[in-house]
């Protein structure tokens, strides 16, 4: 199973050219079944041989009870099933396999969880804590306003280029999951974080050197390299400690309070979906529920016979 494994991989990386997150969690769940069909023994560091053909959907099964057992989330078991079923998928295709036995496997039902987000009173404090009178300041304020916004996904944030923003028509050119492209637009005070920072970013390049700059990059850490999703997540936590009032929130909030935001004051449903570059619009629809529940809290609060 091994060496199917590793041409699997190979298949994410160069002709699937998943992101390495997505590799990263595809090679957890697949060795976490490994473990469980075939334990490797410490002391001869070596695993049982067996017939990765014999492989059924019971046993499949089977090691999804354990994991439920063991109090995985629902949704952490979704995910594991999922790339189960895509490794199956790729060995069906080349021929090791004659079915794909995780199709038979239902996927666990999942809580509905309505999106965290924020009030835009409390969006415009947050957004403005960031000290703008430090270049770091600069870039947190831009990066802040660029995630609400454009409600664009914080991976699609740290990839973006300076090329591809439009300084002009207020726009950024997002290349989203399965490399689909999308157009974001975003407003005057996006516009004007950005302009702010841009010689920030230029000091910040200087801070490299020149072999390891990432020049492309519009999004860059002191040391002039591109900054990560981890390191937007950081900011974000320290951030929270900063504005009182603010907290249980991540960088996927200020993309939910965009979307909900919008629908509060009637955009289309089908508009944010594409905004957001939902390829469903039943995964923009959950943003409708969100409002549903502000209605309910309005009609009570304000009817008289409520």
């Amino acid at each position: 199973m091994e060496n199917y494994l590793t041409q699997f991989f190979e298949h994410l990386r160069y002709e699937r050219n998943v992101s390495e997150h997505t590799l990263r969690n595809y090679t957890i769940d697949l060795y976490q079944f490994y473990d469980y069909l075939a334990p490797l023994d410490p002391q001869t560091d070596t695993r049982r041989e067996f017939d990765i053909k014999q492989i059924d959907h019971i046993s499949i099964r089977e090691w999804m009870s354990s994991l439920h057992t063991n109090q995985k989330k629902k949704s952490s078991i979704a995910r594991k099933l999922a790339a189960l079923r895509t490794f199956f998928q790729f060995l069906l295709r080349e021929g090791v396999v004659e079915k794909n036995p995780a199709k038979l496997v239902s996927t666990p039902r999942q809580e509905k969880k309505l999106p965290n987000h924020l009030s835009i009173e409390d969006m415009i404090r947050f957004i403005e804590t960031p000290d703008i009178s430090t270049d770091l300041g600069r870039r947190d304020r831009a990066i802040l306003e660029m995630l609400y916004g454009t409600g664009m996904r914080v991976s699609e944030l740290t990839k973006l280029d300076i090329k591809r923003i439009d300084f002009q028509n207020k726009s950024a050119r997002v290349m989203g999951k399965r490399r689909k492209e999308r157009i974001c637009p975003f407003g005057d005070p996006a516009l004007a974080a950005l302009v702010a920072y841009i010689p920030a970013r230029q000091t910040f390049l200087q801070n490299a050197p020149l072999a390891e700059r990432s020049s492309d990059a519009l999004f860059l850490n002191y040391q002039g390299t591109r900054i990560t999703t981890r390191s937007v997540g950081r900011m974000v936590d320290k951030y929270i400690l900063i504005c009182s009032g603010i907290h249980d929130i991540s960088p996927h909030s200020l993309r939910h309070s965009f979307a909900t935001h919008l629908l509060d004051n009637g955009a289309d449903i089908r508009d944010i979906q594409e905004l957001l570059g939902h390829a469903r619009l039943s995964t923009t629809q959950i943003y409708t529920h969100v409002s549903m529940e502000k209605l309910i809290e309005v009609y009570d609060r304000s009817h008289p016979k409520a």
